[in-house]
């Protein structure tokens, strides 16, 4: 069983010119739950997993995977599963082909392209073309192809966009299935209901800086949460509750009472041999508290929580790589959180370049054989 390893975020910040993308973000995501990475549009989410992936250089601070940086682990695919929101596949490839081309760049036997898709669902459609997929089935496609090492880390973008409801309900468990076997599991989102369905942590990120990291009970102060009940005989629960020294608020639904939770004002109604016609627990809902965090109206600082520490610039890459643009040179994205390759369809119209020219001969080693009537591929 694969084992999940701490990510851990120190200071990380970068800079596109003079805009800060992500500011000294201190973090740390634990194996064996999953993770909820909550933020509006822009606020970063996709920049410190690139940084986390190795695909952005931090301008400071440093990202790491079990204590080493992506670049230094021995076998990524096989200790990183990550599926970005946009996913680039071939149009011409079948579902197969496109993960043999992974699973031989890595050392990971072919075996194990079929069990991925299976896992999946997309078992008997591992023969067609990805050019003919739905976004959900593609979104079905990138979650296979961070299985295919059996990892275990697990980071995705946005894995239920594009699913439709069963998709979005198996998604939700096949997550859970994963943090339980002690998978590091990582999930960055804008869908706030369905975060608070599937995470037992968060991490809640706006203008680039972290504004809260806990579970999702620690979300909300226990002294905002309050206990509607309500009984045929109201007078007579108002008695039981003004007995025990209970307040509470009349309201048109029932009695909201503060300072004690649903199990104890069932046991006093109980007692008092009430009959009760509705018991709940209510609270501000996960989209008022989140709206509140990001705009600055409500502050959380977890009690463990230290200053962030600036960590030290990363290391230059060695001579035979390009260096990268100096931060202050380089230019802010269109959209800082987005801004990830889009795939779009390949036309036969269009001129090849010469890396077209060879990223052809490089995927034709592994098409598979046309039948005699062209009507297709074979797997």
């Amino acid at each position: 069983m694969p084992e999940g390893r701490v990510l851990e975020f120190t200071g990380v910040t970068k800079r596109f010119g003079p805009v800060t993308a992500v500011g000294a973000f201190t973090a740390r995501v634990e194996p064996g739950v999953v993770t909820g990475f909550l933020g509006p549009n822009g606020a970063g989410k996709t920049t410190t997993l690139r940084i986390l992936l190795g695909l952005v250089r931090a301008t400071s601070g440093v990202a790491t995977i079990g204590g080493q940086r992506y670049a230094e682990l021995a076998q990524p695919l096989q200790t990183v599963g990550a599926a970005l929101e946009a996913s680039s596949f071939h149009p011409g490839r079948t579902a197969a082909n496109h993960l043999k081309v992974y699973a031989q760049a890595a050392g990971i036997p072919h075996a194990r392209v079929d069990e991925a898709l299976g896992v999946v669902g997309l078992a008997d459609v591992g023969g067609r073309k990805v050019g003919g997929f739905s976004l959900g089935m593609r979104q079905r496609l990138g979650l296979a192809y961070t299985l295919l090492g059996d990892p275990g880390v697990l980071v995705l973008d946005e894995p239920a966009n594009g699913l439709d409801p069963e998709g979005i309900k198996w998604m939700r468990g096949f997550l859970r299935e994963l943090a339980a076997q002690g998978r590091t599991v990582l999930v960055s989102s804008h869908m706030l209901a369905e975060i608070q369905q599937s995470a037992d942590s968060l991490l809640v990120i706006a203008r680039g800086r972290l504004v809260f990291q806990g579970s999702l009970e620690a979300l909300t102060p226990p002294d905002e949460f309050a206990t509607l009940v309500d009984a045929p005989d109201r007078a007579a629960l108002r008695t039981a509750l003004d007995a025990r020294g209970l307040g509470y608020d009349v309201m048109r639904s029932g009695l909201s009472v503060r300072g004690a939770d649903p199990a104890a004002v069932g046991a006093i109604a109980a007692a008092a041999g009430i009959a009760l016609s509705t018991l709940q627990r209510r609270g501000p809902a996960l989209e008022e508290v989140f709206l509140d965090l990001v705009n600055g109206i409500r502050t959380h600082m977890p009690d463990a929580a230290a200053p962030p520490a600036i960590a030290p610039a990363a290391p230059a890459l060695p001579a035979a790589e390009a260096p990268d643009v100096p931060p202050a040179e380089e230019e802010a994205p269109d959209d800082l959180d987005e801004a990830i390759a889009v795939d779009r369809p390949w036309e036969a119209a269009e001129e090849k370049t010469e890396s077209d020219v060879e990223a052809d001969h490089f995927f034709s080693r592994y098409d598979d054989a046309r039948r005699p009537d062209g009507e297709g591929d074979r797997r």
